[in-house]
């Protein structure tokens, strides 16, 4: 193949994938997006609020700072910390109105990944909240305040504008992007771990199941009733393993079809429910749908010119 050949090619690959994975898209695509993203963060760290402020009163021999906090030597002052989580739900309450979002956007999403991390910096880390992490940053430095925004009503003097652009139709695949990874690179860590492909029959899940249930039990906690119901049956976790595995492995499809991405978020919501139900585990983020939603509102690629 001939040099010019080569180039017409690429070209042709790139315009394809730029059709599919950012196709123009109205407005309203990202700024629903926001809505519900945002929304999601003042509820999250609003009810927890009480709880953050216990945890930055815990003895400073517990603080192991991750992330960013690692600039950190000794722990902040109990009410400093107090008024950044404050202060995040008040950039939260104008993210989500969509208020000054070029500067809003990326000062919530600096404060929404601090707090985070701070939290985190002192007990386990909480994986669930990476994600709501990842979106909200992806939002921030997105066109994501075009509609449905204070801004829109500002700049356009309505609510929806008639606005499109790829960059809209490129916001909730990014979103899935960074979703997606996450999902592919938890399978591919099963297969890194001891068992190796041996985990597809389901005897570490059964066995997993079992080890949370008998910690709970020694902590005093309560235990799923699902969980000891289905125990027995070998095989239910074969198919269990299987289908959690193949969910995984195969999550970056979802970004390439609008039905498969549909059919992942299904079986993700499905899979995070019944991980609840089994083994009384909680992703309130993946619980509450709301990180499926960009998949829901992926648009459809666009048809090639000409």
């Amino acid at each position: 193949m001939s040099a010019d050949g080569l180039t017409s090619l690429l070209r042709s690959a790139a315009a394809g994938a730029r059709r599919r994975l950012a196709p123009s898209a109205p407005a309203t695509t990202p700024a629903l997006l926001r809505l519900a993203v945002g929304g999601y963060h003042l509820w999250h760290v609003g009810r927890k609020r009480g709880l953050y402020a216990g945890v930055h009163r815990t003895d400073a021999e517990s603080f192991d700072p991750v992330g960013p906090v690692r600039i950190l030597r000794r722990p902040l002052p109990p009410v400093l910390a107090d008024r950044l989580v404050d202060a995040s739900l008040v950039t939260g309450a104008l993210f989500t109105a969509g208020f000054g979002h070029r500067v809003v956007g990326p000062l919530h999403a600096a404060l929404q990944t601090w707090n985070f991390s701070y939290r985190n910096s002192w007990s386990m880390v909480f994986h669930h909240e990476n994600t709501l992490v990842l979106h909200t940053m992806v939002l921030a430095a997105a066109p994501a305040a075009d509609a449905l925004s204070a801004d829109a009503l500002r700049r356009d003097r309505s609510l929806l504008p008639h606005r499109r652009s790829w960059m809209y139709g490129a916001t909730p695949t990014v979103m899935n992007a960074a979703v997606t990874l996450t999902y592919l690179i938890a399978g591919l860590a099963k297969f890194a771990g001891g068992d190796g492909a041996r985990w597809v029959d389901g005897a570490n899940m059964r066995g997993q199941i079992a080890f949370d249930a008998l910690r709970k039990q020694m902590l005093g906690a309560e235990t799923s009733p699902l969980g000891r119901a289905l125990y027995p049956h070998r095989h239910l976790f074969t198919v269990l393993a299987a289908f959690s595995l193949v969910l995984e492995i195969g999550a970056p499809l979802a970004l390439l079809d609008r039905k498969l991405g549909r059919l992942f978020a299904l079986g993700a919501f499905s899979m995070h429910w019944g991980i609840r139900a089994i083994m009384r585990i909680t992703f309130p983020y993946h619980l509450s749908g709301v990180l499926y939603l960009p998949l829901l509102l992926m648009p459809p690629p666009e048809a090639p010119r000409g």
